[in-house]
């Protein structure tokens, strides 16, 4: 039996019942890490001495009777590179950052550890999350596990490719705009971007700080259910941390959505969107429809204005958060320089990436006096009505179906050499970080070129049970589709 093949909560159950060991299942995953990784690039640091003695920890702990209501103990997980690991490298995907090793866990490292959890290594992103493709990290590219020519998704690419490509059995990610769900739409596997304040931001790198969560990355539905248990919850280090009572994912994973009111904005189907992609968007409202689900279109206000309004909110965030990289306290610095200022110019410029100076360059701009009204305030009022007209459709549907992104992965290199095709590409993605909303995005369809196709379901705030009860709904009609045999 390859142990690689199993899901999460399947790997979970067969160590639980003494079928298989935690060493066993560690050791499984690393060899197909040596064995694949080489090809996609999926990991930036792999963890194998430290992942192994873990693994014996764990066992032992279980052996002992601890972890025992926790369905997820002893497997193996991968962690985006952005989310800070105590004494492992958390590079960010930067040369700026360099060897850093942050003197701490974040919330979602020490909740998982807690659940008996094993980390395998950092996965590959776009440099400080900035991207659609993870072809802006300074350790190279990673490669679609459907296709090598293609990319994966940004920015939680190595996350979602390590999935799909059985390099890990479930991945941490981040969401910005989208960097869950995209990559998950083009690896075709499954991913949970949380309402904002669900899921602790303590220990995550920061890109925009208003708009940025962690969730899971995963094989299916219930998957990302158990995970989402684990990682979610009140956080006093976290200002933005919600705390309510009800964070009982896998009580949503039931196959029945007959009366749910389900909306699908008129916007989402329109110009821009591939046939392909609308097709099978529309084949799985049908599917909802047959499940006894009602279906509708309706018209989302101020849906257009998602994209510039997301990118002067981010970029300006972005502008204040990355100043603290200065050469000076941590991460690089350059060799040669003259004083104080030398160091800072010389170190960014050299330590940064073209796409984060560009978006820098664009929140430094926005931020300016005399720009300021005329940019970030504005976006801030469309971010306002954006919400607005969210909180109107959920007044009326359970939860809102569209498309994950307008076509499938693009190929290497396409969108990179044009920003604004690339920026276009989070269309459907951005409006829910504007908002705070939760969304999932899992397949849905194979486009005639052999690549996934992903569906996203947008539900109302802490509506996690009305997207997870949904999408596992959907699942049921399905099987899981690997990239290869």
């Amino acid at each position: 039996m390859d142990l690689t093949k199993l899901t999460a909560l399947e790997l979970g159950k067969k160590i639980k019942n003494n079928e298989v060991t935690v060493v066993e299942a560690t050791k499984a995953l690393l060899e197909k890490i040596k064995a694949t990784d080489s090809e996609y690039k999926c990991y930036i640091t792999v963890l194998e001495e430290e992942a192994m003695k873990r693994a014996e920890e764990v066992q032992k702990a279980m052996d002992a009777g601890e972890y025992s209501d926790s369905p997820i103990a002893g497997v193996p997980m991968a962690v985006k590179d952005n989310i800070c690991t105590k004494s492992v490298r958390t590079s960010c995907a930067s040369k700026i950052l360099g060897e850093f090793k942050p003197p701490y866990n974040a919330t979602v490292i020490e909740k998982l550890e807690k659940a008996g959890a094993v980390i395998i290594g950092k996965t590959n992103m776009d440099e400080f999350a900035m991207g659609s493709t993870t072809e802006t990290s300074a350790f190279g590219e990673t490669k679609n596990p459907w296709n090598k020519e293609h990319v994966p998704g940004g920015s939680s690419g190595g996350s979602a490719a390590a999935v799909a490509a059985d390099e890990a059995f479930y991945a941490l990610g981040s969401d910005t705009g989208g960097s869950i769900r995209q990559p998950s739409a083009f690896c075709g596997v499954t991913g949970i971007k949380p309402t904002y304040g669900t899921v602790s931001r303590y220990g995550l790198i920061a890109y925009a700080s208003s708009l940025d969560q962690i969730g899971p990355i995963a094989r299916d539905v219930s998957d990302c259910a158990a995970v989402l248990d684990v990682i979610s919850g009140h956080d006093s280090k976290d200002s933005t941390s919600v705390d309510k009572n009800d964070y009982k994912y896998m009580e949503a994973l039931v196959d029945d959505v007959k009366g749910m009111k389900i909306g699908i904005p008129k916007g989402y189907l329109g110009e821009g969107l591939d046939e392909e992609v609308k097709a099978s968007i529309l084949a799985a409202a049908k599917v909802f429809e047959e499940k006894g689900a009602i279906v509708e279109e309706f018209d989302l206000d101020a849906v257009d204005y998602a994209i510039p309004a997301y990118y002067v909110v981010a970029s300006a965030e972005a502008s204040s958060n990355l100043s603290r990289y200065d050469g000076v306290k941590y991460g690089y610095r350059t060799e040669n320089f003259e004083g104080l200022q030398d160091v800072y110019k010389k170190s960014r410029s050299e330590g940064f990436g073209n796409e984060v100076k560009r978006r820098m360059m664009i929140g430094a701009f926005v931020l300016s006096s005399g720009y300021y009204d005329a940019y970030y305030n504005k976006s801030l009022k469309v971010k306002a009505i954006i919400k607005e007209g969210f909180d109107k459709a959920f007044a009326k549907y359970d939860v809102i179906l569209g498309p994950t992104a307008p076509s499938t992965a693009l190929k290497l290199g396409e969108s990179l050499s044009d920003p604004l095709k690339m920026y276009l590409g989070d269309i459907y993605t951005v409006s829910v970080n504007l908002a705070g909303l939760p969304a999932i995005s899992l397949p849905c369809g194979i486009d005639s070129s052999g690549l996934p196709i992903g569906l996203q379901l947008i539900g109302k705030h802490f509506g996690e049970k009305d997207i997870i009860r949904a999408a596992y709904s959907f699942e049921q009609t399905r099987e899981y589709v690997r990239p290869f045999n």
